[in-house]
């Protein structure tokens, strides 16, 4: 059977097409996956557990019915949702995984992350990555009331949008020698993750055996990206809305 792995969706309602195509690939297609894995940034924003707003709720029941249809699904933080917590889990049937785990896939140990820790090259992202991942730096964003945590996650956004227009494309992508090194210290040849939008599947030669890293592709209105894994190979597939 295939699994499938997917990152990048930002779901917000202010854009519900992305939410609609997601809807239709938990109803189809992830209902013949042996496992379906989310790789982060799911959400465009997670201001905590307690905003019941859309298109958490929405989601959280599509997610909750894949896995009593018998399709297990996991979850790993993205640098959007990383405050997504068990509250959220426990609804959408969906088990959270560490920053970094490593499955076996087809018989292979192969390395899941995000990804935004491997782009060392932006290093104002990753002071701020290391600040707001401190518990206390959380805990007192929860205190907060939602309405507060509302408009300070959409000043965070449009700082991002402004530092990412600053920045140098190369800057924003993987360092390549940050790749070898973690897939070394992991001890794998295989890894998945997100983040960059820039989906690909790259082959190369790491210590002179064979490598592979896949890039998950981001959603936007009417398109998708899902990686497809089986024994045979591993694919990276569009998804488009349905027009009937």
């Amino acid at each position: 059977m295939t699994t499938l792995f997917i990152a990048d969706l930002h779901l917000e309602a202010a854009h519900p097409a992305r939410t609609v195509l997601l809807l239709e690939f938990l109803r189809q297609q992830a209902r013949s996956a042996e496992a379906l894995y989310i790789l982060g940034d799911l959400f465009e924003a997670w201001i905590g557990d307690d905003d019941d707003a859309d298109p958490g709720r929405t989601v959280a029941t599509a997610l909750r019915a894949l896995r009593e249809y018998g399709v297990p699904v996991f979850f790993l933080h993205g640098n959007r949702d990383f405050l997504l917590g068990d509250r959220f889990a426990s609804a959408a049937g969906v088990q959270l995984l560490p920053e970094s785990v490593i499955i076996n896939l087809a018989g292979e140990p192969v390395l899941l992350l995000h990804g935004d820790t491997l782009c060392t090259d932006d290093r104002d992202y990753q002071a701020f990555r290391a600040q707001v991942r401190t518990p206390a730096w959380q805990a007192q964003l929860l205190a907060l009331p939602l309405t507060q945590r509302r408009i300070l996650a959409a000043q965070l956004r449009e700082s991002s949008r402004q530092a990412t227009g600053q920045k140098a494309a190369d800057i924003m992508d993987v360092n390549p020698t940050e790749v070898e090194r973690v897939m070394r210290w992991h001890g794998v040849s295989r890894l998945i993750h997100g983040h960059t939008h820039r989906p690909a599947i790259h082959d190369w030669s790491l210590d002179g055996q064979p490598a592979r890293r896949a890039v998950l592709g981001d959603w936007r209105e009417d398109q998708g990206s899902v990686l497809c894994c089986d024994e045979s190979d591993w694919r990276l597939e569009p998804l488009a809305r349905s027009r009937g």
